[in-house]
Parts: C-alpha cells; structure tokens; sequence
C-alpha cells in the first residue's frame, strides 16, 4: 500500500495556497474587534463540565459558546450517577453496573448509554482523570495485536495514520465507540446534520485527553472530503476525495461533533459530570468558528483536538466490504 496519509490541516493549507484566489457560497465572518472575549478549547469544555466550571467563565464567553451548541442528546449537567447500571436489550450495552434488564424506549437508552456509560468506559475515563492526563495510559489499554487495515478501493488511498489499527483490550470499549458512530448517524438530522458512515463523510475521530481537567473525549469530523466543485469547492484533496458524494454547503459548520465521557472527581470516588454528545456549530456569525477554527480551514470549519487537549489514538470506522457492507473498527 502506498501511504498518502497526510494530515488534514497541511492537505487544506496546501489546496488552499494554490486557489486562494477563488470564492465560495460560504461567506466569512469579519475578524472581530480585539475587545471582544476570546474563546478557548478549555472554555468549550467548561461549558460542557460541571457547574462549578462553567460557572468560573466570563458569561459573554460562556453565553456565546452555548448559542453554538447543537446537542444530539439532551444536556443534563448535573444528572446523578444511578446506583444500579441498566442494559440495553437492543445494543447490548450496559449503563453503568448492572443490575437489571429494563424495558425503556429505545431514545432513553441511548440517553442513558451517553450519560452514564459501560463500566468499562468508566473505568477508562478515571485512568485518563487520575493519570492526570497522559495518553499512555490510555494507549496502554490497547491489545497489542495489529489489524491490517484493508479496504476495498484504490490502494493509493490510506485513511489512517498507520497501515494497521488495534482494539482495546475491553470489547465493550470497542462497542461502545461503535455505537457512537451509530448514534451521530441517527440522531444528526435531528439538529441538522445529515451524514453517512462512510469514507468521505463520517469514518474518524480522536480520542483526546483535556488539557486542564484530563477528561476523556473524542472530536469526530465529518465530511471529510467534499467533492470536488469549480465553483464552490476547488480543491484537490487527493486520492481519497476522488469519488466524493459529499456537497460543500452550509451542512459544514456542524462536521465538528464532540463525545464527552463522564467526569471524576480527582479527589474522590465520585463523579462531577455525566457524558456529553454534541454538534459544534461553526456557523460564520459564532465563537466557535471565531475563536477556535484557524484562519487557514475556516473553509472547512476544522476543530483540531490538539487545542482540546492531548491526543491518545485515532479512532476509525470504515467499510472494509467487497461487496455488502461490514465495518470495523481501527485505533491508529
């Protein structure tokens, strides 16, 4: 396989160099005037962390971000941890320890499964807190068995950082984080985003630890590579954007989505905040795409989560099927 895997950021900066001249359906925001609050990556997830956090922010700041939050599951900062997990008939996914099959809707299972995830997530997001936030911790979980990532189509294309990716050791980890995807799928149209587990949408995210708090988290994209469009999106973005379906329209400013595990408390067994699931809008007019989006892919509203905090692994989903669809899952 010949590896053309380059980052995003620099496959953009270099499209972009080359046709800066040319304009787009999207407008641009004017640069705000240097008075105004600027926002950070630790603001976004005060915001999203328990009261006492966000309660610390400047509330222009604070009143901003949340305008620029599209929540793909209801947002309860302050719901408890229940005493006695429950499992999902459907997904077979257990909230929290188990204790009992519960007949629920199937919108309040995965409520609660984003809430207050398995034990064996849980258990991962306390390593990453009290590890204080280092990503060997959690790369150390991984099973050391390397998986080839195979996929049907031309080989000059290589999604992932590396030619193999790994699983962590936990399956219910494994999932757990599919089921993610899933739920994006599902539930995005609800607030707009309408994407599909494929290629050149919705197949990655990062896995990241905060920077201030060491709370575990994962910022997928979509639409990843937009088709290329004389007009509104004249970009060559390679091997891997080569028979995209995915239009450039004004559906890019939600391709930023953030899962949040569950908060604990550093000082004690106790858990400060329930698990998020969230569409960052960037939207020209917002903080977000103000603040926290570099000038250079405003264009694409790209979120780095290096400026959420420290990256652990890649998480991939990909159609690895030759003829019907069977995805797997890859940590690179």
């Amino acid at each position: 396989m010949v590896n053309s895997y380059v980052p995003l950021r620099f496959t953009i900066f270099i499209s972009f160099s080359i046709a800066a001249a040319s304009s787009f359906k999207l407008h641009s925001a004017s640069h705000s005037p240097s008075s105004f609050p600027k926002a950070t990556g630790d603001d976004l997830l005060s915001v999203l962390g328990p009261p006492s956090a966000a309660s610390c922010l400047n509330p222009i700041v604070s009143r901003e971000i949340k305008s620029c939050l599209k929540f793909l599951v209801p947002f309860k900062s302050d719901k408890p941890k229940p005493e006695f997990g429950r499992c999902s008939p459907r997904t077979g996914l257990c909230s929290g320890k188990i204790d009992a099959v519960e007949r629920r809707s199937k919108f309040e299972e995965e409520n609660s499964l984003i809430w207050w995830p398995p034990e064996s997530v849980l258990e991962l997001a306390r390593l990453a807190v009290d590890s204080g936030g280092d990503p060997g911790s959690i790369q150390r979980t991984l099973n050391p068995k390397m998986i080839p990532v195979r996929l049907q189509f031309n080989d000059k294309c290589q999604l992932t950082r590396t030619p193999y990716g790994r699983h962590f050791i936990a399956e219910e980890v494994n999932s757990y984080f599919e089921f993610l995807f899933h739920l994006i799928e599902s539930r995005g149209p609800s607030v707009g985003l309408n994407v599909s587990l494929s290629r050149y949408d919705l197949f990655h995210g990062h896995l990241f630890l905060a920077s201030e708090s060491g709370r575990l988290g994962i910022l997928f994209h979509a639409k990843e590579y937009p088709a290329y469009d004389k007009k509104v999106f004249p970009y060559n973005m390679g091997y891997c954007q080569r028979g995209s379906d995915v239009k450039y329209n004004d559906s890019m400013n939600l391709r930023n989505i953030l899962w949040l595990a569950p908060l604990p408390s550093n000082s004690s067994p106790d858990w400060v905040a329930p698990g998020v699931l969230v569409v960052l809008d960037a939207h020209p007019d917002g903080i977000i795409y103000r603040d926290l989006i570099p000038d250079y892919v405003k264009f694409v509203r790209t979120i780095y989560e290096d400026d959420l905090g420290t990256t652990a692994v890649d998480v991939n989903y990909l159609n690895v099927g030759a003829h019907e669809p069977d995805y797997q899952l890859f940590m690179c």
